[in-house]
């Protein structure tokens, strides 16, 4: 049986299952911007890193093939997707070290019409600090924003190739006001 996704960053995901193992295809367009990881999805809100994709046939590819087995014990199987994710900018982006995926119901929001915005996305990133966290999230000027209530407390940052709107919360999951970043000096 055969299944394919779009990826959250870019590309798709095919699978293919053959008796006990699961032959895994990633494919995105070839640019110049750097080196991608694809994370897979599945299980229980399960992610597990399936490689670097390289230049094949004039696209980024990997190729990979795991035991529905080690899937599982991996913490995701059945598969539900994949994420294609910018690991290494080759040009004046820098890549941010602290950014990890998050599924929108895993962000620990004190406010309950925040969560509720957020249920309208597939894809998050988190970035834990000492006394909180920041949240980013895709920023296409051209697509309604997801947590329109908080536009005023977010600044647009490029993060791993991509534009996003990103706030900083408090340990307890409050808004805070405006944030300058390490990363950026901004």
């Amino acid at each position: 049986m055969e299944q394919k996704w779009d990826m959250a960053g870019g590309g798709t995901l095919t699978s293919r299952e053959e008796g006990g193992n699961v032959r895994l295809e990633a494919v995105r367009p070839l640019d110049e911007r750097g080196l991608y990881k694809v994370w897979l999805r599945g299980g229980q809100n399960g992610r597990c890193l399936l490689g670097t994709m390289a230049p094949e046939g004039g696209a980024l590819r990997l190729c990979r093939t795991l035991s529905r087995q080690e899937l599982n014990a991996r913490g995701c199987w059945p598969l539900s997707g994949g994420e294609s994710v910018l690991a290494f900018s080759f040009g004046g982006e820098t890549s941010r070290s602290g950014w990890e995926s998050c599924e929108p119901g895993r962000v620990p929001l004190a406010d309950a019409l925040l969560r509720e915005c957020l249920q309208r996305i597939g894809r998050a990133l988190l970035c834990r600090r000492e006394k909180g966290f920041l949240l980013a999230l895709p920023f296409d000027p051209a697509r309604p924003l997801v947590l329109a209530p908080l536009v005023c407390l977010g600044r647009v940052e490029r993060i791993n190739g991509g534009l996003f709107l990103v706030w900083s919360f408090g340990e307890n999951g409050v808004p805070l006001p405006p944030h300058r970043t390490e990363e950026t000096g901004a």
